[in-house]
């Protein structure tokens, strides 16, 4: 079951680091708040769309940062038509996922004969993860779920849309090397910085990286895969546009950075659970 059911149905041998980022990817998608498409590179994801259709799902989730994008790996949880595959096919990737490919698909990937295009299952149910030390063997829980209690701590409450866009980043963050900040409409993903060791610094890379692709800021909200050590985090989003923000809680100076949001306007919910990728 899962992802090491896969089919392939075309393209080079699989490599280590292929089927790492495929596992990334195809965890990803089926976690998203709705069908889409995600792109992960190197371990990490660098867009993520949503949208009924595969094309759109995945201009939206190219548009994040089309430059990252380059040689990564695409999952789509839906199936992919010939219209999708051609807008694919425009970019180079190593690796496409799906649950299905249709026939027209197939004929324009073949234009990419390197290119490894896979048919898989749902992911199946979460295992626990291993990881190898110098002489031996950690072996952690799978971030498996959502079992939170989010609360708005601050006095403005986030809109409908913001909770859209809250949810999102949110599921996305989850996936993302920490110290990690996903930025999103409720649509996309429009920032990302990731596996960085200060959360400020993952900050503003996401919004430079928005503002490298050209994508609005503005009414945007964050997701943080930790707390805010510091309110200078949320000082930075706010002044980029971002008006809604989504964490954990549970720093020491969760009262300065919750007084900070209010400062400026943004509405903040404390998800009770962490994320925090290693």
């Amino acid at each position: 079951a899962g992802l090491a059911a896969f089919a392939q149905l075309q393209g080079k041998e699989l490599s280590y680091n292929n089927l790492m980022d495929a596992d990334g990817a195809w965890r990803l998608v089926h976690d998203l708040p709705g069908p889409g498409v995600v792109i992960v590179k190197h371990g990490g994801p660098c867009g993520a769309g949503l949208g009924d259709a595969p094309s759109t799902a995945y201009v939206r989730a190219l548009a994040c940062d089309p430059v990252s994008a380059f040689g990564g790996v695409i999952a789509s949880s839906l199936p992919l038509d010939g219209e999708a595959a051609a807008r694919i096919g425009q970019l180079f990737a190593e690796v496409v996922v799906a649950p299905a490919v249709n026939q027209e698909a197939r004929e324009a990937f073949l234009a990419k004969k390197n290119l490894r295009v896979l048919t898989a299952q749902r992911p199946a149910a979460p295992t626990p993860r291993l990881r190898v030390i110098d002489g031996g063997l950690l072996v952690q829980s799978a971030d498996a779920g959502w079992d939170e209690s989010w609360r708005v701590v601050t006095e403005r409450t986030p809109s409908a849309n913001e909770l859209a866009a809250l949810t999102l980043a949110w599921r996305v963050v989850k996936h993302a090397p920490s110290n990690a900040v996903v930025i999103a409409n409720g649509t996309a993903t429009v920032g990302i910085g990731a596996g960085q060791p200060s959360r400020v610094d993952s900050c503003r890379i996401a919004v430079e990286k928005a503002g490298a692709a050209g994508l609005s800021l503005a009414g945007t909200a964050a997701g943080s895969d930790a707390f805010f050590p510091f309110p200078d985090g949320v000082e930075l989003l706010a002044e980029a546009g971002v008006s809604a923000v989504a964490q954990p809680g549970g720093s020491v100076r969760d009262t300065e950075v919750v007084e900070a949001a209010n400062r400026l306007g943004i509405a903040m919910m404390f998800t009770g659970r962490r994320h925090f990728r290693h």
